[in-house]
């Protein structure tokens, strides 16, 4: 185990996790941005929606991905869902995330 694992946990490992679990993933771009490109399947509620979306994202009652462009706005995201008690962790970039998908 890297140094980075240790610290960070292995990303990797924690998708598969969450998507063995149905993970929703949360595209927390503008509107603008996640109309030009997107990972297929994923909800786009920009990030200064999403407290307002709380009671709808609790709902789903189900492990939640967030990604943007660079990982800075999801990383804002997951910690707001996971203040609320909801399951979250920040997929990075949306791009990057479609990858280990």
């Amino acid at each position: 185990m890297g140094v980075l694992d240790f610290l960070f946990g292995n990303k990797s490992k924690k998708i598969e996790d969450f998507k063995s679990r149905g993970a929703i993933i949360v595209d927390v771009r503008s509107k603008g941005e996640y109309d030009g490109g997107a990972i297929p399947g994923s909800k786009n509620i920009p990030l200064p929606s999403i407290s307002s979306k709380m009671n709808e994202i609790k709902k789903w009652n189900k492990p939640v991905i967030t990604c943007c462009a660079s990982g800075m706005r999801s990383a804002s995201a997951a910690g707001i869902l996971k203040s609320n008690g909801i399951e979250a962790m920040n997929g990075g970039g949306w791009f990057s995330l479609s990858q280990k998908l």
